[in-house]
């Protein structure tokens, strides 16, 4: 019965893996029924061989290696177009922008798919029900990913790593092993299931289950271990810090007037509900005078004056002028209770089409800008520097920065707080807001340090240097959190030189045994 249905092509090459796709975001927040990637991988990994066994008899349309690659295609197409139909979102706010929405809905998901697409088109006349086989797969589903997050712009949204969030002790490897690697680790278990395909005696299927369930056993003791050991170190911490985290829930509005601008001022004050006499750092999020500069919101200056103290900073998001090229930064500021900037962070990370249009005189000429207003399009910062200030070194990462693992390799070494602000009110009432938190918690385990967020319209939050959530406020709250600091120095991965060890080992071993087998 279910070999007349997988004879069918378009059931085979389009629908099912299709579906599959879908079904998989299932397992990224905010669901997290992660459980769902053991299911779908090896029936991924099987039809990928019954597509090769069946692509001359029965699917008879050459070049047959281009089954492959749609069959890939379908998968992406159907995870993307379910896992980021949330960008369609920022599409409503400009009425410009709005005709574009059913192609952001189908182009870019079929772009990213490509990477899928390509993958299996490679290794699938290779594979075969085999242990080996499993290991060819998974490494290139992982190195199709590494490609994802650095060809053009990047784009690391759902690796799949990140469907693991709710799993702490399992994810505390990261710190060792970086991100990548870790991810493919987790497509490596993701797909071992599929050894039930394989013709081989039942004690092997047993022995197999075994070994699986006792590497993921031992990941979870050592991660277990990890965090209970670490609140020694938090207990022992010499420095700390107080912190507010302040979330406003403002509209996302463009062309504030004076009195607006001042009301939100007001509002954010009032959260803060500043101590003068308790030394504090405030954080505001990305986004809470959208559309002005620095320059434009100083009348208000007084306002700070009169209710912050000496013992007072504030880190918030504003637009930053470039006096040379007289374009604009998209920034996040620290200053003190004068509203006078202290240090200053330029966004390296910009958002095509978001905070810069590519092409930009040529889709200016048809009407077309970048999606937030104010200025043309941002100019992209240029230093790798944290802002250093009192006992402070602190990681700024601008909205969704916060998705680069790079951008924590990157950083000062004697980092002690990493701090991601964000406009999360872009998504609407997707789950964007959801999936874009939980990226704070890998970052924090991979510098082992304190992730504070703002986020305006999203998950504020407060995460340790063990990715545990200490404190949060959920979508569309409006208010503070506040805690006591421990700066924990980074300790992270510097570069990919394991992932790509790994992935040469997977290598060599599928070539010796194909050569083996050769014989």
């Amino acid at each position: 019965m279910i070999k007349k249905y997988l004879d069918n092509r378009f059931l085979t090459l389009y629908i099912i893996p299709f579906i599959l796709g879908s079904l998989s975001i299932l397992s990224f927040e905010p669901f997290n029924f992660t459980l769902i990637n053991l299911f779908i991988f090896p029936l991924f990994f099987y039809l990928l061989i019954y597509i090769n066994k069946k692509s001359k008899s029965l699917y008879r349309k050459k070049p047959y290696k281009k089954n492959f690659f749609l069959f890939g295609l379908a998968f992406g197409f159907g995870f993307y177009v379910s896992g980021i139909s949330w960008i369609t979102n920022s599409l409503t706010f400009d009425e410009n922008f709005k005709v574009l929405i059913p192609f952001a809905l189908v182009l870019i998901p079929l772009f990213l798919s490509l990477f899928v697409g390509l993958t299996t088109l490679i290794i699938g006349q290779y594979l075969k029900l085999d242990f080996i086989s499993i290991l060819i797969f998974s490494a290139s589903l992982a190195l199709s990913d590494y490609l994802r997050t650095n060809v053009l712009t990047g784009f690391p949204w759902n690796l799949w790593a990140y469907s693991t969030s709710s799993m702490n002790e399992i994810i505390q490897i990261i710190n060792l092993t970086g991100l990548h690697s870790y991810n493919l680790f987790v497509i490596t278990i993701f797909t071992f299931p599929a050894f039930i395909f394989f013709k081989i005696k039942k004690i092997k299927k047993i022995i197999s289950l075994l070994i699986i369930s006792l590497i993921t056993l031992g990941l979870y003791i050592y991660g277990n271990y990890t965090i209970n050991k670490n609140q020694e170190v938090l207990n022992d911490a010499f420095e700390k810090t107080y912190v507010k985290v302040v979330s406003p829930n403002f509209n996302l509005e463009y062309g504030l007037s004076a009195k607006e601008i001042e009301e939100r001022f007001k509002k954010l004050i009032k959260y803060s509900d500043p101590d003068k006499e308790k030394k504090t750092l405030f954080i505001w999020p990305e986004g809470v005078f959208s559309g002005y500069s620095f320059n434009e919101i100083l009348s208000f200056k007084d306002l700070i004056l009169n209710n912050f103290s000496k013992k007072h900073f504030i880190i918030f998001g504003a637009n930053k002028l470039d006096p040379i090229s007289g374009n604009f930064y998209n920034s996040m500021l620290v200053i003190n209770n004068k509203f006078e900037i202290i240090q200053i962070y330029n966004k390296r990370k910009l958002v095509p089409f978001g905070e810069f249009l590519p092409f930009e005189k040529l889709l200016n000429s048809f009407g077309f800008k970048k999606i937030t207003e104010g200025h043309g399009s941002f100019l992209k910062g240029k230093q790798d520097k944290n802002l250093i200030f009192n006992q402070l070194n602190i990681l700024p990462l601008i909205c969704y920065e916060i998705i680069f693992p790079n951008l924590i390799q990157k950083s000062d070494i004697n980092t002690n707080l990493i701090i991601n602000i964000s406009e999360d009110a872009w998504f609407g009432k997707t789950i964007g807001p959801d999936q874009h938190f939980s990226k704070s918690i890998f970052r924090a385990i991979e510098n082992d340090t304190f992730v504070l967020r703002s986020a305006n319209r999203g998950i504020s939050a407060i995460i340790d240097n063990k990715g545990n959530i200490l404190k949060r406020m959920s979508k569309n709250e409006a208010g503070n959190i506040e805690f006591e600091v421990p700066l924990i120095k980074s300790n992270k991965i510097k570069n990919d030189l394991i992932f790509f060890i790994l992935l040469i080992t997977y290598l060599l071993i599928f070539l010796f045994y194909k050569k083996q087998n050769a014989k």
